[in-house]
């Protein structure tokens, strides 16, 4: 589980930043890529990249300002021509579907894949039985949602040494037995997986909220996350004007993280005002307040540990 940040800048495109789009890889975990947000040129983007438009499975938006959702019908003809087969389902607030639909309606773009769009509210968007996807309303001037990404428990680690005692060297079994299934050896005998496996590994939570100025909704969603990733369009000493335009400043996120007790703490959403210069300042002023903190820059990855690691 990684995130790729694609754009971390703030309303329109710049040198240093484009506008706002984050992956989700979850190459391991299920083959596929969620994508948060779809800025302008978010596709071109991606081609400075490894991440393949046909792994996009999900794309959930936050909201519907144009630095969020003026890539994404660019992005949904490209990955047809390219020949992406499987569906997509997106995800957003009121108003998405008819973006989507007009945008490649009047454009005469043709999916040669099925697309799913799903117009949401507060609660449960997605679960299998890997994943749960929940989403609730911030504070903007327009509806923005955050969305709180809970992989569910992992099995424990398969006990290979109390395997190997038992004369039970490693094999095809070794997988099924990983799994918790019951093997039959050749000679009849059977194995209970469960019986080999470690202390079962709690799920990582991963929050990616939209703009928002600080509320409780956003507490909510960055309960115990392992990776928060919050806006920041403001620098200290900006908070009226923060407010004014329904955004958060940077010890504004870092008080969401602390009060969420979210382990690490991914700025993004950061004004074109600041140069990168300014962003090592910025950086250094947020790690005095929070120390595992980090102002996300165009094609950051940061992978997402498991606990135990």
């Amino acid at each position: 589980m990684e995130l790729l940040f694609l754009g971390t800048g703030a309303g329109v495109p710049a040198k240093l930043r484009n506008v706002s789009a984050v992956a989700l890889k979850l190459l391991q975990e299920r083959g596929a890529v969620w994508l948060f947000d779809c800025g302008e040129a978010t596709q071109h983007q991606i081609l400075h990249t490894r991440l393949k438009p046909r792994r996009i499975e999900k794309i959930f938006i936050t909201h519907l300002h144009g630095d969020h959702i003026y890539g994404l019908p660019g992005l949904l003809g490209s990955r047809s021509f390219q020949g992406g087969k499987e569906g997509v389902t997106v995800y957003g607030p009121k108003g998405l579907k008819e973006f989507i639909t007009v945008t490649l309606s009047v454009s005469k773009t043709h999916l040669q894949y099925p697309l799913n769009i799903m117009e949401i509210e507060e609660g449960i968007l997605f679960e299998d039985k890997d994943f749960i996807v929940e989403a609730k309303k911030l504070d903007h001037g327009i509806d923005s949602y955050g969305y709180r990404i809970q992989e569910k428990e992992r099995p424990g680690p398969l006990l290979v040494e109390k395997l190997k005692e038992q004369g039970m060297m490693p094999g095809p079994y070794y997988r099924e037995l990983k799994e918790g299934k019951k093997v039959v050896l050749e000679n009849g005998s059977v194995i209970n997986g469960v019986d080999y496996l470690g202390d079962s590994q709690k799920g990582r939570v991963v929050t990616i909220l939209g703009d928002t100025r600080p509320c409780t909704a956003a507490l909510q969603l960055a309960e115990d996350a392992d990776v928060l990733v919050h806006e920041a369009t403001f620098a200290d000493g900006n908070e009226e004007m923060a407010w004014e335009y329904y955004h958060s400043t940077i010890s504004q996120a870092v008080d969401i993280a602390k009060k969420s007790n979210a382990k690490l703490l991914l700025l993004t959403h950061i004004s074109s005002r600041y140069t990168e210069e300014d962003g090592r300042q910025l950086e250094a002023e947020a790690k005095q307040l929070f120390d595992n903190c980090v102002i996300a820059s165009d094609f950051l990855e940061v992978k997402v540990p498991l606990q135990t690691e």
